[in-house]
């Protein structure tokens, strides 16, 4: 569903200076597999997300969607992915209930085809009590609740969640949780990126780990832990950091 092949973005510098910020990166996600893109800060990640929904042209390389590629069919890429991020923003002066079917709209989705799945979204979050609240009214968790359904109202084959467990209380966690759990069962193909590595060890079927641009390990838990020697994720993180204490063991 998801294939980043030999992606490649270099950013011109003053004085005639350039900077790889991606460096021939490949891996792909299949239907149902929660896929962790984890790095340091600079390593890459979020200029390969942006490339991916073709918010930013590769220098080379592609990035592809339900075979759609990015720089091609930049809509249609668009039309078959649901964001998660931590900066996502929301309507302050809508009510929830007229952001999520603003957003259905948007998405050009039938309004008895809105109405059904705002209904769906609602039972499984528990929106009952916040549809006719406003958005500037509600918690960290309520929020990021909201942006669930807002990222799943079209019903998108992929998901691409960015940090989505940022600032969130245990509880609010867990709801991430069994989210990514849901969306795992229902097949959609998901790219997880964030820094609490125990909650990617949970969450996460295969992981990638970027360093200065380049993907320097891929693999299963099990596979990194027999390439590294290393039991934990943290640990793994670190081994092949080139800023980890671990890298000369």
């Amino acid at each position: 569903m998801i294939t980043v092949r030999d992606l490649t973005k270099v950013f011109p510098l003053p004085g005639g200076q350039e900077l790889t910020a991606v460096d021939g990166v490949t891996f792909t996600v299949a239907p149902g597999e929660v896929y962790g893109l984890l790095g340091p800060n600079g390593a890459g990640k979020t200029t390969t997300i942006r490339m991916l929904l073709g918010l930013l042209s590769p220098t080379s390389g592609y990035a592809s969607i339900a075979d759609f590629r990015s720089v091609d069919f930049p809509d249609e890429v668009k039309r078959r992915v649901g964001l998660v991020s931590a900066g996502t923003g929301l309507y302050q002066y809508l009510t929830v209930r007229e952001m999520l079917l603003f957003f259905a709209d948007l998405y050009r989705v039938p309004p008895s085809a809105a109405k059904a799945e705002l209904e769906r979204l609602t039972e499984l979050l528990g929106l009952g009590e916040l549809l006719n609240r406003y958005c500037s009214g509600l918690s960290t968790g309520q929020k990021q609740r909201v942006n669930l359904a807002r990222a799943l109202i079209h019903q998108p084959p992929v998901m691409l969640l960015d940090e989505p467990t940022l600032g969130l209380d245990v509880l609010g966690t867990q709801v991430i949780i069994e989210f990514i759990e849901l969306l795992k069962s229902q097949g959609k193909s998901v790219i997880l990126c964030t820094h609490h590595l125990d909650e990617a060890e949970r969450m996460c079927s295969r992981f990638g780990l970027m360093h200065r641009g380049k993907l320097v390990v891929e693999g299963t838990l099990a596979e990194l832990r027999e390439q590294s020697g290393c039991d934990s994720l943290m640990q793994i993180f670190l081994k092949w950091s080139a800023t980890g204490p671990l890298l000369a063991g």
